[in-house]
Order: C-alpha cells, then structure tokens, then sequence
C-alpha cells in the first residue's frame, strides 16, 4: 500500500475518534437551556469529522486517481526528494514556537516567514520582507483587535 493511503488510513482513525467524541461526548455536558439552540458547540466538529473521514475515504480507496499516474513517493529513494529542506522548515518550525513568546508575534512571525522563504528557494528580498510584514501585521490586527485575543506583537523586555 502507498504512502498517501497509510496517511488516509491513519487520518481515518483520527475523525472517527474525532467524531464519535463531536457526537456522543460532548452535547452530554451541555447545559438544558443551550440544547435548544440550533448551533451546538459540537457542530464545527461534527461537519469537520464528516468531512475528514469523507476525504480520508476517498483517498483510501483511490477515487481522487484517475488514468495517469504521477507517481508516488517512494519511501526507498527520500534521498530524492527535498528531505533536506524539509527538516530545516521543521526545524524551523520548532525554533519559531520556542521564540513566539519572548520575542512577540510581529518579530517571530515575520522572521519565520522571510527564512522559510528563503529555505525553499526564493530570492526576491524586495518581495519577500514587504510580503512577510503585511501578512505578520494583518494576522496580529485581526486576532488582536478583531477577536481581542490579546497576543504579544513585541519581545518582552519592551513591556507591551
């Protein structure tokens, strides 16, 4: 069995757990008066795990291929493939969790997005900062002032 039916297959699993726990477990602790609304806190979850186990579906049975057949990945040959750049945006990845909170959103944001565009291969410097700060500044508006979830644009040691 390939790669992408392993995955589906797991993913399966997941949404099955998912949705036994959307459609069972959680309406139990609602509140009398809430049952009576047509939006349950479980709603979202219900329509997400309908969904993850239709698409985990149609992966695991091959529906979404047709005549050509592209290729798979051959877990024989990942020396092929970009492993390399792969586990650096994982690494990446850690290293911008680990820096969210000391030294705020606006600044670990956008120096995770600038070096992760240059890891896979974008060189434009005149596109890439423009482009990180006004994704960076338009998520921090959005859920600071939008949601009022407060998150921390700057590091610390600023007092913000």
């Amino acid at each position: 069995m390939a790669l992408d039916r392993w995955i589906a297959l797991v993913l399966l699993g997941i949404c099955i757990v998912y949705g036994y726990a959307a459609w069972f477990t959680m309406d139990a602790s609602l509140a009398p008066f809430m049952r009576r609304n047509p939006v349950w806190p479980s709603t979202f979850p219900k329509v997400l795990s309908i969904f993850g186990i239709a698409a985990s579906l149609v992966l695991l049975l091959g529906l979404e291929k047709g005549e050509e057949k592209i290729g798979d990945i051959d877990h024989r040959r990942l020396g092929d493939y970009f492993l390399g750049q792969a586990l650096l945006l994982l690494g990446l990845m850690v290293v911008y969790a680990l820096c969210l909170r000391p030294l705020g959103f606006v600044f670990s944001t956008s120096a995770f997005l600038i070096i992760g565009s240059f890891i896979l291969g974008e060189r434009k410097w005149h596109v890439m900062i423009p482009v990180a700060l006004i994704a960076t500044g338009s998520v921090w508006y959005l859920v600071q002032e939008v949601l009022g979830i407060f998150l921390r644009p700057l590091p610390f040691f600023m007092g913000v």
